[in-house]
């Protein structure tokens, strides 16, 4: 018989790879992404002093698309990019929390590239 994959379990073993790779500097820090059902949840980290220095989600209230779809990853992406760089921070690490670079992840990061941030 087939077992099943744990998908949660896949995740978690590919965030704990991609996460031995990168790290946020306070020159390049790191763009995390959270993907649930509902939200969609970003964040650019310096892990060197542990702090979040810009964040943004589709529970904002500038984003529109209040769902975790392909149109509120790019609503999502512009917002964190352009809050970004008012605090000056222009180039980041792409960190993808150990999701598949597809889909909602791809589309948030390709929208933030388009606003101004370098990765």
């Amino acid at each position: 018989m087939v077992s099943k994959t744990d998908r949660k379990a896949e995740v978690k073993r590919r965030h704990i790879r991609v996460r031995r790779k990168i790290s946020g500097t306070p020159e390049c820090p790191r763009l995390c992404v959270y993907r649930s059902n509902n939200n969609l949840f970003a964040q650019i980290i310096d892990d060197v002093a542990g702090n979040t220095l810009v964040s943004a989600s589709t529970l904002d209230k500038e984003v529109k698309v209040k769902h975790s779809n392909k149109e509120a990853a790019k609503e999502v992406g512009t917002l964190i990019a352009k809050k970004a760089l008012k605090k000056k921070i222009d180039t980041i690490v792409f960190d993808r929390s150990g999701y598949i670079y597809h889909g909602v992840i791809k589309e948030l990061a390709e929208a933030a590239r388009e606003a101004g941030l370098k990765f």
